[in-house]
């Protein structure tokens, strides 16, 4: 049995991964984390999932139960995770990561962080995601410069980070592929006198309303035809069934930073 820690169970994501936890057969939870001001501290993590008291209470400090794992599953917030993540390489677990909002700073520090333990940090653990993200490097090789690419996403009205991490990890494979660099090409919205839409640009819209769990569409439009290629997220089940199959695979790696692409074998092999 594989023994999980979860960090963020007091959210949704969090929920549905302690409710996976428990449908599979080779995971066991020995240890569920949220911030120390959450009024979850002390409660039953299977109780606080909506699946009956499981034995495992909520507790503050990864550090306590870290040892017990062997695998850590983190759906926080950056600054939370940014202190997981040190307590998982000091303590040599592997350790998921499926939080968004990173600045630059963070990103740079979880690279360093990678290196001392495996993680796999993913925006977006949905398979269907990520096989889109191939999808579109290949769509975009083929139609080239002569197609004008917006990405639209949608999610709900709770989500703090905006845009949503998936959009700019589909805008980055995009950009790469097509030999740009997003920092200097990306627009996010639009509005007033903007003048004609750049010819490198690639723009990202955010839309936040109602419980909407997640959708992104990728237009590619030229002169006389558009392609549209969208994924919804019906449930957040495939989110979490991405984590653990992410937490399956990341166990007995070598250190390193990791993906979801890595994951599931969709990386052009050298």
């Amino acid at each position: 049995m594989i023994r999980a820690i979860v960090c963020g169970v007091a959210g949704r994501m969090g929920g549905r991964i302690i409710a996976m936890i428990h449908e599979a057969r080779d995971f066991t939870l020995v240890g569920a984390v949220e911030r120390p001001s959450s009024p979850s501290i002390g409660q039953d993590a299977g109780e606080m999932a909506g699946i009956g008291k499981l034995g495992v209470p909520v507790i503050s400090d990864l550090g306590a139960v870290v040892s017990e794992g062997q695998v850590v599953i983190d759906f926080t917030a950056p600054q939370a995770t940014m202190t997981h993540l040190a307590v998982a390489a000091q303590a040599k677990v592997p350790i998921v990561v499926g939080t968004t909002g990173f600045s630059t700073a963070d990103l740079s520090r979880i690279k360093q962080l990678g290196s001392a333990v495996p993680c796999v940090l993913s925006p977006n653990m949905s398979i269907g995601v990520n096989l889109l993200f191939k999808v579109l490097a290949e769509v975009a090789s083929v139609l080239g410069e002569e197609y004008d690419v917006e990405i639209v996403e949608t999610h709900h009205r709770l989500k703090k980070d905006a845009p949503s991490g998936t959009a700019l990890k589909m805008a980055q494979v995009i950009a790469e592929t097509l030999g740009r660099e997003l920092d200097k090409v990306v627009v996010y919205g639009r509005k007033g006198m903007v003048g004609a839409r750049g010819k490198e640009e690639i723009a990202i819209h955010a839309l936040r309303a109602g419980d909407v769990v997640g959708e992104h569409t990728v237009i590619f439009d030229g002169m006389g035809e558009r392609i549209e290629v969208t994924h919804r997220a019906h449930s957040r089940d495939n989110f979490a069934r991405g984590a653990l199959r992410a937490a399956r695979w990341v166990i007995g790696r070598p250190p390193g930073l990791y993906d979801m692409q890595d994951v599931l074998g969709l990386k052009e092999r050298t």
